[in-house]
């Protein structure tokens, strides 16, 4: 599987550091884009992400560490899809994701559209049957198809619980969402954390009761318009009343001490649609992920 080098790598980093052969961390860009509605652009997002991430430090002052030379990560070429769209893309996806895991990689898939999701998620869940999906979003992706098609980035999380128990779907920073999906919630038993509960004192505790839903095994699907559009307002539908820094980071760090995080994706960047900064806050909250996945793993 062919690797990038240096210059267009996850985090700039020399060949030692960054190859399959001594890389515990793949990185594997996914640049699917074919049902974005609003805002477009997704498809430039995992380049953005690896352009600006040569920008963020190696050093996490919270882990006193530096990653990136304790474990190493190799950054795969990205997936080129051609007219693939649908069942086909996310098969393709699927294949690359499956070798990554038999090589025992930690596997981190950079969209794209949130389509792509659930290839990584489904061969996680044949590694971990016992998985659980941590999903941060402003929406819940649970429309049963969207302008015509069931493979929309609006349907992921409906195809996801097609193959996982809906119970084990954990949903965060959810506010927008038809009616439709509000009574599949309630019906399924979906684990939905709303932003109004959660910043208007009406669920004290939230972040206890958000990793408390999730199983050992947990794989982050993180849809960057999860984030309140002020610190990344690039992302094809944003939505006000979004999650900021410290609480993102407070609940990803009682996850990875909880609970075993065991492969992530990070989706929906689209850089057309705004500033700068919000690719290199795409970059850096990837190599937070990373580094509170290995919270509980040795070097």
């Amino acid at each position: 599987m062919k690797t990038l080098g240096t210059r267009n790598n996850f985090l700039a980093i020399e060949p030692k550091y960054s190859t399959m052969a001594n890389a515990r961390i793949a990185v594997l860009p996914a640049p699917y884009e074919r049902t974005t509605t609003y805002g477009k652009g997704t498809r430039a997002g995992p380049r953005a992400i690896l352009s600006a991430s040569a920008f963020v430090e190696f050093y996490d002052d919270e882990f006193d560490r530096e990653l990136v030379f304790d474990v190493g990560i190799a950054t795969i070429s990205p997936i080129q899809f051609g007219k693939l769209a649908g069942p086909k893309a996310i098969a393709l996806i699927r294949k690359q994701v499956d070798a990554l895991l038999e090589k025992g990689k930690f596997v981190v898939t950079l969209g794209g559209e949130h389509t792509i999701s659930l290839a990584p998620i489904t061969a996680h869940l044949a590694k971990y049957p016992n998985l659980s999906v941590l999903h941060f979003d402003a929406h819940s992706d649970l429309r049963q198809a969207y302008e015509g098609t069931p493979y929309s980035h609006a349907s992921v999380m409906a195809r996801v619980i097609e193959h996982l128990d809906p119970r084990r779907l954990v949903q965060v920073g959810i506010r927008a969402q038809c009616i439709e999906e509000s009574r599949l919630i309630k019906e399924k038993g979906i684990n939905t954390f709303f932003a109004y509960q959660m910043y208007n004192g009406s669920m004290p505790g939230w972040q206890d009761r958000v990793v408390e839903s999730l199983t050992e095994d947990v794989y982050v699907s993180f849809d960057l318009d999860a984030l309140d559009p002020a610190i990344l307002p690039s992302t094809g539908t944003p939505e006000p009343n979004g999650m900021f820094w410290p609480e993102t980071m407070s609940l990803l760090r009682k996850v990875g001490e909880r609970r075993r995080i065991v492969g992530c994706d990070v989706v929906e960047l689209a850089p057309p649609m705004g500033p700068k900064h919000s690719e290199i806050t795409a970059a850096k909250l990837t190599y937070k992920l990373m580094n509170y996945a290995f919270f509980r793993r040795s070097g």
